[in-house]
């Protein structure tokens, strides 16, 4: 084969010596790489042998007519914006139905990010200990945003068992994916569900929620992910400092805040949820301010001046507008005793609270929908625990410990990954194109419900055969 073709007619082109171009999708620069050992022509404009390859610069042409997209998102419109299916207002701080802050609950949501593993798994246990309840009864819940590498799979059932929420962020973490394409978004979330599924046993039809690495949104590409592979919602729009915290929201309409990461969606995108992680600080902005908690600088202080400090910026919310307060971690939290200490001296403190409730991120999206006063919570079903609200399995008491080859695909060095699971181990390390560990390269075939793949789309050509 003496070259290989692009099929970016209308691609913006430049050369270097990482043999690659830029393509201009949706306004936005994707940088594309050619096959190993081939150049980019700029006159041809396909990947070629180094020695044939035509290099630029290229002599300047006339800039070509350009008009302002057409399909771009509006401004709210209340008046056509009405639950459940919609939710916008100005500027994201009104509670939904108009309700007054004392009838409202105050809704926590405890997010964690990333592997679960033996580093992080009994520091979450201890926060879900099993005495601390929601004001029904009901033991209290999180969400987590599970990243592939390192995790343990049979942790992640027995959390998924145990009635948390499992959620996606991705099978790699790559630095970047934020200027990458459809195909890599696909690969990295849809794959992860995949994963979910064959290892730890969770639905999904039950894994609702993604969460873009670093919190940096794909612009328009993520969000037509989330649309054609049936997730409900986004968590990964950043917001800055805000004397008044924001609702989540429906992307009906353009987002009633700054872009902090500057890469959110621009178009709208109908009936899908953002939940926004509101920036936390303290009036004195002693400690800074940050979407994760982690990233606030806290080590210098001893518990009692975290818990002071998680105080204040929850009261923000709580006597406020009682937006939902996300307490966003990574591992980092709990390796620095005197955060971990501090944050058990808040939730114990919460406790003594009538009205706040630690729900997953859908049951905070189903209340949304439909908002209930908190006279009315003590027997509200989708809050309740009376009968069990996930269709993960039990795991098993002893799990296969995998010692699996992996070779990353820019790398030609083989080492070893190692993975719990309750099902059987794997012939290499799950990876991109590859969830289920098959060995076989490119195996994964996703199916895109914009093109008809219907109710099968997201799932990939092994969960199909599952199926049969």
């Amino acid at each position: 084969m003496a070259s290989r073709r692009w099929a970016d007619a209308d691609a913006t082109t430049c050369i270097g010596p990482w043999r690659g171009r830029f393509s201009c999708v949706d306004g936005f620069p994707y940088l594309n790489r050619c096959p190993s050992g081939l150049y980019f022509d700029d006159i041809q404009k396909y990947c070629t042998f180094k020695a044939e390859a035509k290099c630029g610069p290229l002599a300047a042409t006339p800039a070509a007519t350009t008009e302002s997209p057409i399909d771009l998102a509006k401004k709210c419109n209340p008046a056509e914006c009405e639950l459940p299916y919609c939710y916008c207002n100005k500027d994201g701080t009104l509670i939904p139905k108009g309700l007054d802050p004392e009838e409202t609950p105050q809704i926590i949501l405890l997010t964690f990010d990333g592997a679960v593993n033996l580093n992080n798994y009994e520091h979450y246990r201890k926060v879900f200990n099993g005495k601390r309840k929601n004001p029904n009864g009901c033991d209290i819940k999180g969400t987590f945003f599970i990243s592939h590498e390192y995790s343990n799979y049979q942790q992640i059932q027995t959390l998924a068992n145990d009635g948390h929420e499992i959620a996606v962020e991705t099978i790699s973490l790559q630095m970047g994916l934020q200027d990458k394409g459809y195909e890599e978004w696909v690969g990295e979330m849809i794959g992860m569900r995949s994963i979910l599924k064959h290892f730890s046993n969770v639905s999904a039809n039950e894994i609702n929620g993604m969460r873009a690495p670093f919190l940096k949104p794909g612009r328009n590409t993520q969000y037509k992910v989330i649309e054609d592979f049936g997730f409900i919602y986004d968590s990964s729009v950043s917001v800055p400092p805000s004397p008044i915290p924001v609702w989540p929201y429906t992307l009906d309409y353009k987002i009633p805040h700054e872009c902090k990461s500057g890469t959110c969606p621009t178009k709208s995108f109908p009936g899908i949820w953002e939940v926004p992680l509101n920036a936390h600080f303290v009036e004195s902005y002693e400690g800074g301010h940050c979407p994760y908690m982690d990233q606030c600088v806290l080590h210098n202080h001893d518990a009692e001046d975290v818990f002071a400090w998680l105080q204040e910026d929850f009261e923000r919310y709580y006597y406020q507008n009682k937006a939902p307060y996300m307490m966003p971690f990574h591992t980092n939290w709990f390796q620095i005793k005197e955060l971990e200490r501090g944050l058990h001296k808040f939730l114990d403190w919460t406790q003594t609270l009538p009205d706040v409730w630690f729900v997953t991120i859908t049951q905070a999206l189903t209340w949304i929908t439909d908002p209930k006063t908190n006279k009315q919570l003590g027997g509200y079903e989708p809050w309740n625990c009376k009968s069990k609200s996930t269709q993960t399995p039990k795991p098993c008491n002893i799990s296969n410990k995998c010692a699996l080859a992996f070779k990353e695909p820019t790398s030609n060095i083989s080492d070893t990954r190692y993975m719990e699971t309750c099902f059987d181990c794997p012939a290499v390390y799950p990876w991109l194109g590859d969830s289920h560990g098959s060995g076989i390269p490119g195996r994964d075939n996703y199916i895109d419900q914009s093109e008809g793949g219907g109710a099968s789309a997201g799932r990939d050509q092994g969960d199909e055969e599952e199926q049969k």
